[in-house]
């Protein structure tokens, strides 16, 4: 049996309470290790110079939240039992779910072993209740959220035909919009030490336009999640705060509004337009099609990767899990787009396999999967 080694030095010291109470003050630790308040500072100077400490708060490398900001609701699906039919009754199955595409994405994340944050808006009703008690089971800090009294959490309703695919959707998100750029800056110590922020388009024009350009001033990396063709004039201009896109082909359509997309040189034009307009990096779903993304700065051509082939059984979800894939491995590697694509396409797999809105496959080891790794 090995024995204990306590740290040698007072700086390995420090950083070992720091890892235990990320709270503790410059005033206990120079108690605690016999030290001067100007040691401490030192020391801790020291600690974030090497990014072994992370800004204020002491934040840790590793548990630097992933921050999610956007939909929170309750997904209902209705799933035909035979071919639909228009204007008449149609003999269906039912389920509730968890939903919304910030929220998705930050269940996808915290399966897969990662420090989440969730930024949402929740009404003081049953819905809202039963949102924030999974989020916590699941160790999802929502503590920053919107509490909102006398307003209905946000549903999702889903009409799907006998073989899972989305035949009609009814969204009703009226409470996303009172997260405000007033809102997120009482918020914003939820965002300060977020080593990756991910918002989705449910979001109001200036609530994205305020994230965009915090963005840029703090060099944050951030993520945005198209979530329909009618949001998509929801983003500014400039988008030189933004990492990256990710939107689907009729949504990339109708942002650079263009021709149908359906051709190489037609993406490589859209791919240039956002280029021009600030954007670093994008993804482009394309269903059973599979993905197409930006390598790097330096190409014109958007690369393919394929979709993998699998039994679908509903595809509600299968998007979010492909957003929060990307996420997670930009996180580790944020120049690796074609390796962020093959990890959400896995995880999209999975989901597409399962009527949940979140695979409960999801685990710490898909990070290590060699099939998203080479």
């Amino acid at each position: 049996m090995s024995e204990y080694s306590a740290p040698s030095s007072k700086k390995e010291q420090l950083l070992a309470l720091i890892r235990a109470n990320p709270f503790i003050s410059q005033q206990e630790l120079g108690e605690r290790l016999g030290l001067s308040r100007s040691a401490v500072a030192g020391h801790i100077a020291s600690l974030t110079r090497e990014r072994r400490l992370l800004g204020r708060a002491y934040v840790l490398p590793q548990q630097a939240p992933l921050v999610c900001i956007g939909g929170a609701n309750l997904d209902r699906k209705l799933q035909s039992l035979g071919p639909l039919h228009l204007h008449s009754s149609n003999p269906a199955r039912q389920s509730e779910t968890p939903g919304g595409v910030a929220r998705n994405i930050a269940e996808n994340l915290a399966r897969l072993g990662l420090p989440t944050r969730l930024l949402s808006a929740f009404g003081d009703d049953a819905a809202g209740h039963a949102l924030l008690e999974q989020a916590a089971q699941l160790r999802i800090d929502t503590r920053g959220s919107l509490r909102a009294s006398g307003a209905a959490t946000g549903s999702y309703t889903a009409v799907l035909d006998a073989d899972g695919e989305l035949m009609l959707a009814l969204a009703q998100m009226a409470l996303i919009e009172q997260l405000t750029p007033e809102f997120l800056q009482l918020a914003a110590p939820q965002r300060a030490d977020a080593a990756l922020l991910v918002a989705d388009l449910n979001l109001g024009a200036d609530t994205i336009a305020f994230l965009i350009d915090e963005a840029r001033q703090h060099g944050t990396p951030l993520v945005l999640v198209a979530v329909s063709v009618p949001k998509m004039e929801r983003l500014p201009q400039d988008l030189s705060g933004a990492q990256c896109l990710i939107l689907n082909e009729a949504e990339l359509q109708a942002l650079v509004g263009g021709q149908p997309l359906t051709s190489a040189a037609t993406r490589r034009s859209a791919l240039g337009a956002l280029r021009a307009r600030g954007l670093r990096q994008l993804v482009v779903t394309a269903g059973a099609a599979g993905v197409y993304c930006s390598s790097d700065d330096e190409e014109e051509d958007l690369v393919h990767l394929p979709a993998e082939a699998v039994q679908v059984r509903d595809v509600s979800g299968a998007g979010d899990a492909f957003s929060a894939g990307v996420c997670a491995s930009l996180h580790r590697d944020p120049q690796d787009l074609t390796l962020a694509c093959r990890l959400g396409l896995r995880l999209s797999a999975l989901t597409l396999q399962t009527e949940a809105s979140v695979s409960a496959e999801l685990s710490p080891a898909l990070l290590q999967d060699p099939q998203v790794s080479r």
